[in-house]
């Protein structure tokens, strides 16, 4: 299954019958249905429309085939009808002039004072007279009209999934290159803080580099560097590091919903990685948890754009 972001547009358009065509048999300016989807990222699913009055009453229809097949992310869907009176001129029919004018004449004979018509006016009446006629069902137009930009809104967030996924797919990679690295650190520090111990009972004692240490002394020397081993151990964190990023892999492999499922899994991330750096006894052990915090951080903010 594919790796889905939550960002995506789709956008298709349609083109209906001819306004009136169903009416009085005259045919007036064609007419196009326009649909446009959009999504973000969200923490639920957030659908919100915006359709003109001809189309509110499909909206059950559209939010059911929208949840089918979407699960997360704030889902803006906008609808518009346009015809070709929007762009061009209409031809006012004798008719409409006719009935204009006596409109007119009727207004000034009571309100002599009234300001005349402008063409501009008898233009945008004569436009809403020709877009008048019966209604059309664009019903079945809308329904596969939405059906194709779903299924493009899901492509466009396959394909930045995708490219997210190849991403966080590197960012996994250099953090076991760095937990790697930090894994031999650990015994090097011991052997050096035993060496050190037994420097400073010999120095404490004023014994020679070559004398051997007091039993006693060489005891102590080496139940403080074991304390000291087990307080700068990391291999728990090293383990449960390596153990959080095998599940991302096989997450990533999965596909499907996995947003919520990595968001946990970048918070036991960064719990390791801070154990790590609280735990550290040297300035190397003190990058390669800095480092991890960076990459893990870079993890989350794309994590929050996946479904």
């Amino acid at each position: 299954m594919a790796v889905y972001s939550m960002t995506g547009y789709a956008s298709v358009q349609d083109t209906g019958p001819a306004a009136g065509a169903e009416g009085d048999g005259r045919a007036g300016p064609a007419r196009r249905l326009g649909l446009e989807i959009r999504s973000v990222n969200s923490r639920f699913l957030d659908i919100a429309f915006r359709l003109p009055d001809e189309l509110r009453s499909h909206e059950a229809a559209l939010r059911e085939r929208i949840t089918t097949r979407i699960k997360r992310g704030k889902v803006e869907v906008r609808a518009a009808i346009e015809t070709d009176a929007d762009t061009a001129l209409p031809d006012p029919s004798v008719r409409m002039l006719q009935r204009l004018n006596g409109l007119q004449d009727a207004v000034r004979a009571w309100l002599p004072g009234a300001v005349p018509l402008s063409v501009a006016e008898v233009l945008r009446f004569s436009a809403a007279e020709q877009d008048r006629g019966r209604p059309y069902d664009w019903s079945a137009s809308l329904m596969a009209l939405a059906d194709q930009a779903i299924a493009d809104l899901q492509a466009a967030r396959e394909r930045e999934g995708a490219r997210l996924a190849a991403m966080l797919r590197d960012r996994v990679a250099q953090l076991r290159a760095l937990a790697a690295q930090a894994t031999p650190l650990v015994p090097q520090l011991v052997e050096q803080q035993r060496q050190r111990f037994m420097e400073r009972w010999r120095e404490a004692m004023a014994l020679g580099e070559g004398t051997v240490l007091p039993e006693a002394a060489q005891d102590r020397a080496l139940s403080e560097a074991t304390a000291f081993a087990i307080r700068i151990d990391v291999a728990e964190e090293i383990t449960r590091l390596d153990s959080h990023l095998d599940e991302i892999d096989r997450l990533l492999g999965k596909g499907g919903e996995l947003g919520k499922r990595l968001d946990f899994l970048i918070q036991e991330l960064h719990r390791e990685a801070n154990t790590l750096g609280s735990k550290s006894a040297a300035l190397e052990l003190t990058r390669i948890s800095v480092d991890m915090k960076v990459l893990i951080e870079q993890i989350r903010e794309q994590v929050q754009n996946l479904e």
